[in-house]
Formats: structure tokens, sequence, C-alpha cells
């Protein structure tokens, strides 16, 4: 049997991320579609607008890999979305619709988060400094979405959600 080593690793956490980055555009234009607030809709608009960047970005390291930008299945973004498809159908046309969706956004940045932190720190120490610069650019978007979703709910989304009971 193959020893499986850090380049292994790096490798397979790749192909998740792009995976879950994949599947995270298709949500977030449902979300979008489904937001009750133009500023919930147009903060999903501009994540999905950044996440197509983002899945360049690991084009780009896949690339530097010589390897094709393939996909590998992550139940953990897979569980994460459907809790979101959920909100969006139990909550539907209710106040507390836009604070679940941030909710729900804000657990797919976390996890994001930490899948773009392992993995640049992997590619330090495989010495892919290219791939470090890239995954550090997207870590720090992520880490940026992340504080504007807080923004948003504080700002209108749970008080909104309050309000109305």
């Amino acid at each position: 049997m193959k020893q499986k080593n850090l380049d292994a690793l790096f490798f397979d956490g790749l192909r998740d991320i792009y995976y879950a980055e994949r599947k995270i555009l298709k949500a977030l234009n449902k979300m979008a579609r489904g937001a009750e607030s133009d500023d919930a809709r147009m903060a999903f608009e501009a994540h999905r607008d950044e996440t197509e960047g983002q899945v360049a970005r690991l084009e780009q390291i896949f690339e530097m890999l010589d390897k094709r930008p393939r996909g590998k299945t992550c139940p953990a973004i897979d569980g994460i979305i459907e809790e979101g498809e959920e909100i969006l159908e139990e909550f539907k046309d209710m106040p507390a619709l836009d604070a679940g969706l941030i909710g729900a956004a804000q657990a797919v940045e976390h996890y994001e988060i930490a899948r773009y932190g392992t993995l640049k720190r992997w590619a330090g120490v495989l010495g892919m400094k290219d791939a470090v610069k890239l995954l550090d650019e997207t870590l720090k978007e992520e880490y940026a979405t992340d504080e504007k979703l807080t923004k948003l709910a504080d700002a209108d989304a749970n008080r909104h959600a309050v309000a109305a009971e």
C-alpha cells in the first residue's frame, strides 16, 4: 500500500474545498433569490461573485500541481448547505428568514475559514509559496465576508426577526 504523505493530504483537501466552493455557488444563488431584504440579497450576490474568484484561484493551484481540477464529495458542506435549504423552506415569507439565511451563510464561512487556514499552513510546509499567496487571499476574503454577515445580521436581520414576534 502506498504511503500517504502531506502532499496527498493537501491534494485531498484541495479537492474537498473545490467541491465545496462549487456547491456553495449554487447555494448562494438560491439564498439570493430567497432573501427577503435587498441588503441580504445583495450580500449573497456579492459573495457569489467573490466565490467565483475563489474557484478560479483553486484552479490555479491545481494547475501548479499539474492536476486537473476535480472535486471530492464533501459530506460536511453538503450538510451545512442542506441546513440552509431547510431554512429557506421552513421560514419562507417569515420575518426570521434573512436572519436564518445569514446564520447558514456564516456556518459556510466558518467551514471555509477552517479549510483554507489548514491548506495554507500545509502549502507553507510543502514550500508552495505561490499556493500560500492564493490561499491567503481567499482566507482573508472569508474572514471579511464573515464580518460583513455579522454586521448585516446586527444591523437589520436579527432585529427584524425579533420585532415581528
